[in-house]
């Protein structure tokens, strides 16, 4: 395929509904889109659109609360992993220009005495937005539910037991992300509202790129626009499962770049959730994914160690 006939549909449409009619299907649709271009979209996902809709309005409320409000669910010291992360901290790996945005996260619920509490502390809810705790953690357990029919079907395209992954995500550190980005400054500078970076988890599912911006970085280094339609999902492998698979399912850079003038007075919203392997899980090259007399691209590593590393690059921590 040349740059020339790289478009917006190249990157697939999968029906999730195929993981129970058809999923070879599904398993090789996704997995080829992966190989190709890191990302897919996905409808049929199975979370309700009315409970994305309350989602919504509910982040709104809080990002429309005064900035001293907002702060009061900032945790001091806690990398961003839950609560509010004011704007203009998160800047991309390797960038020196932050991105020009604010985000809230909830996490995994822990019980007392769970071995990861250490490092997967207690969520924060804000009380100034009425049903806010209960509408995200019932987002959090579908977005949860929709991560690990995905990965079974990208366990089959890789052929490996189609179970490999439920005890690699079990009690993983995902983390589920409101997005605020705020409209555009009159001059920007070299600010876009999310720099070129790859993820860290991995994969993500994201709800709200309806509103353009996203992009992703083709292998033939052509920034494609990432198009999904309304309530669909745009999914992409993280750091974690490239790290997995030997690099061939590829952590592709993506960004969201600042809109045409004449919505530059618009805020976009999105919600993005980061699946993670659970915390002592080691990331290791998969034997199918290492070519024979090869060895590992890069060595082992628990999913942990690897993401205190990475928040400490992109300036969370």
């Amino acid at each position: 395929m040349t740059i020339d006939t790289i478009t917006s549909e190249s990157v697939a449409t999968v029906s999730l509904a195929d993981a129970e009619t058809n999923p070879d299907r599904l398993a090789q649709d996704l997995g080829n889109s992966f190989v190709n271009y890191g990302f897919a979209i996905v409808r049929d996902h199975g979370i309700p659109q009315q409970l994305i809709d309350r989602a919504n309005e509910l982040a709104k409320q809080y990002f429309a609360l005064p900035d001293a409000v907002k702060r009061k669910y900032h945790v001091e010291g806690g990398g961003g992993a839950r609560g509010y992360t004011p704007f203009g901290i998160e800047t991309a790996k390797g960038a020196n220009a932050y991105d020009l945005k604010e985000f809230y996260h909830v996490g995994r619920d822990l019980p007392k005495g769970h071995k990861f509490r250490d490092h997967m502390g207690d969520n924060v809810w804000p009380d100034e937005v009425p049903g806010f705790k209960e509408t995200f953690q019932q987002l959090y357990a579908e977005f949860d539910k929709a991560g690990a029919k995905l990965l079974r079907a990208v366990a089959r395209f890789l052929k490996i037991d189609e179970d490999y992954f439920v005890d690699a995500i079990r009690d993983g550190n995902s983390v589920m992300r409101m997005l605020h980005y705020p409209p555009i400054p009159a001059q920007p500078g070299e600010h876009i509202r999310a720099g070129a970076h790859g993820d860290i988890n991995a994969i993500t599912l994201l709800l709200g790129a309806e509103e353009a911006g996203l992009q992703l970085l083709t292998k033939e280094g052509k920034w494609l626009d990432v198009k999904p339609k309304e309530g669909e999902l745009a999914i992409n492998i993280g750091d974690m499962l490239d790290r997995l698979t030997n690099g061939y399912l590829p952590s592709t850079q993506h960004r969201v770049v600042n809109p045409a003038p004449e919505r530059a007075s618009n805020s976009r919203y999105s919600m993005p959730f980061f699946l993670h392997f659970r915390s002592d899980f080691e990331i290791k090259a998969l034997p199918g994914c290492v070519p024979e007399g090869e060895e590992p691209k890069q060595p082992p590593i628990t999913a942990n160690e690897y993401l205190q590393e990475r928040l400490r690059e992109i300036k969370l921590k």
